[in-house]
């Protein structure tokens, strides 16, 4: 054996015994005649000491050791003089007898600790080095434990694990698909899944009616901080449900994993917000609520002033930031130029100061009287002390600009505690959105999502009005996962494919095996999937999701460390019936 114990084991009780450990040297230090040694592993780290008046030959051997040499040392549990509290092995060390080096190596091109001197695009290309630091391993020790309880929760509420396939049909619909090429099918390709979606309905059709997978899947969109090329989901469906069932199912799940991971006990429901009412007050489908500043609409009372960018708007919104009058010009400024960055793309910013002694101070004061303001002012109900930051223009594109501005404020302020959780539904989500550029519908969700029973009268009256039986669970500002029932009746899928655009020929030429299944009898049924990845980092207080991921792609899509994307071989083109036409380049 290469070793007896590991590196995080050993402790005061152990005093005498003797050990055998292996793992990579974090460091050495040489104290008079003494040389330290910290081993470390993957479960901790130990002091090791060598003597030069006990055994100088070893001494020096210990004193040739470089950093991340892999080596075994054994010797003696010794009590340690000088104890280090913020080590579990902190109050012991090995007095070493022997040591051998199993692997030199060179010089790590950062520090293996958890403040590395690394960059990310430095430590992504090392990422097996990486991976060896304390703080990235608790990351997967807690994707590991929480997946386990996972399984053991849905398993006990009567749910079956059931893999689906990975080289599935593309579809048209949602974010693109990744598209592998078929050798036996000359000019055909599979598509990696965006979900299981089709297969675990059909598993309801199939009678299976509790499944679950923790499963991967693939998306050829743009990254973020919460998305990847690939990520992982905890998919579920569930059938003879209707909309409460699924939400109290899963709200059980994710308050039990709080608790387990946590230890925050909700006892009371998650609150349920529509999705018209997060749109209003929050400018977001998934709003933060850690933190107040709600929208407040003050568009009749701004309009015929004078002041153009107002009278023209459809609407005019602000929020109330507390004990924020005292903001400078400066940092007035900072935040005009934050909305108007590209991403949040805002002409511009109106500030109203209330101060402390109730003077009010505006950027718009020429084209409103003090009578006006204090009318703003009443209606967002701003005391003394209080910033009110307004915008105007095109409703639903001021909505998300003040969005953007009221979680900078929030970030600004200290508001977006990551020790502070604050979960809620959303539902009643639109079970359509139009799309100026192509004029037609797209499904909000996926064209499998059922209308809200009441509102189905109005699908072909009253299209862009009808509510989707859809539901999101959104966590602190991120959507952590989200669901519907489905619908399970041919008819009222025709319906929904004739709605979407798609002719008879189509819809089964994309989805007849599924339709094909309906007509043999498909219970009512719906899920949920939640986004595996996200839930990890959101209870281990990150704001990436590639840090809970062991070898995750850069914001390009890459994997700096082994190089991939890649071209391939004539010879594999050659196999597969493809050839390769670059785009040219621009000058």
């Amino acid at each position: 054996m290469y070793r007896n114990h590991t590196c995080g084991q050993l402790r005061l009780a152990d005093a005498g015994k003797k050990v055998t450990l292996a793992g990579w040297v974090q460091r050495t230090r040489k104290l008079g005649g003494m040389t330290f040694v910290d081993l470390r592993d993957r479960y901790g780290i130990t002091q090791v000491v060598f003597n030069n008046e006990v055994n100088a030959e070893l001494c020096e051997k210990a004193n040739s050791l470089g950093r991340e040499y892999v080596v075994r040392i054994s010797g003696t549990v010794s009590e340690r003089q000088s104890k280090n509290s913020n080590l579990p092995t902190g109050e012991i060390e090995i007095i070493a007898d022997d040591v051998e080096v199993l692997n030199k190596s060179e010089i790590p091109p950062f520090t293996i600790e958890d403040n590395t001197d690394g960059g990310d695009d430095l430590r992504m290309k090392y990422r097996y080095l990486d991976l060896r630091r304390n703080c990235v391993k608790e990351n997967l020790e807690l994707r590991h434990k929480m997946a386990f309880e996972i399984r053991r929760y849905l398993d006990s509420k009567g749910f079956l694990e059931i893999e689906t396939p990975i080289l599935v049909k593309s579809t048209p619909e949602g974010a693109r698909d990744f598209v592998v090429p078929s050798r036996m099918n000359p000019g055909e390709f599979y598509a990696l899944p965006q979900s299981p979606q089709i297969f675990k309905q059909l598993l309801m059709v199939s009678g299976y009616d509790r499944y679950f997978q923790i499963a991967k899947c693939f998306r050829d969109e743009d990254l973020r901080a919460d998305r990847q090329p690939e990520f992982t989901q905890i998919d579920c469906e569930m059938s003879f449900v209707e909309q409460e069932d699924v939400i109290e199912m899963f709200e059980g799940l994710i308050k039990h994993i709080f608790k387990y991971v946590k230890g925050i006990d909700y006892t009371e429901p998650f609150l349920r917000m529509t999705w018209h009412d997060a749109m209003r007050l929050y400018g977001s489908d998934k709003p933060d609520l850690r933190f107040g500043m709600q929208f407040v609409e003050l568009t009749d009372l701004v309009k015929g002033h004078g002041f153009a960018v107002m009278d023209d708007a459809e609407l005019t919104v602000g929020i109330c930031v507390p004990g924020c009058a005292s903001y400078t010009r400066k940092q007035l400024d900072q935040l005009t130029d934050f909305v108007k960055r590209p991403q949040t793309g805002a002409k511009g910013l109106v500030w109203v100061k209330i101060e402390e002694n109730g003077d009010i101070k505006s950027s718009v004061g020429k084209f409103f009287s003090e009578e006006d303001l204090r009318a703003w002012a009443e209606k967002m109900e701003a005391k003394p002390g209080d910033l009110l930051l307004v915008m105007s223009g095109p409703a639903m594109k001021v909505r998300k600009q003040l969005c953007d501005l009221r979680l900078e404020m929030g970030e600004r302020l200290g508001l977006r505690d990551k020790n502070v959780f604050a979960p809620l539904w959303v539902i009643d989500f639109p079970l359509f959105e139009w799309d100026e550029e192509t004029q037609r519908f797209y499904a909000m969700h996926h064209p499998f999502t059922a209308p809200n029973p009441e509102d189905i009268p109005l699908l072909k009256t009253d299209t862009g009005n009808v509510r989707a039986t859809a539901y999101d669970i959104v966590v602190n500002g991120t959507e952590l996962g989200g669901g519907s029932i489905r619908i399970h009746d041919s008819q009222l899928q025709d319906t929904m494919f004739e709605l979407l655009g798609f002719t008879p020929e189509r819809a089964h030429e994309q989805f007849g095996f599924l339709m094909n299944a309906f007509k043999y009898g498909a219970p009512p049924h719906g899920g949920l999937a939640l986004g595996f990845d996200r839930f990890v980092s959101i209870l281990a207080g990150l704001d990436t999701i590639r840090d809970v991921i062991a070898f995750p792609k850069n914001n390009s899509g890459r994997d700096v460390m082994n190089e991939s994307p890649s071209p391939i071989d004539d010879s594999q083109l050659e196999e597969l019936n493809l050839t390769i036409t670059l785009p040219e380049k621009k000058d």
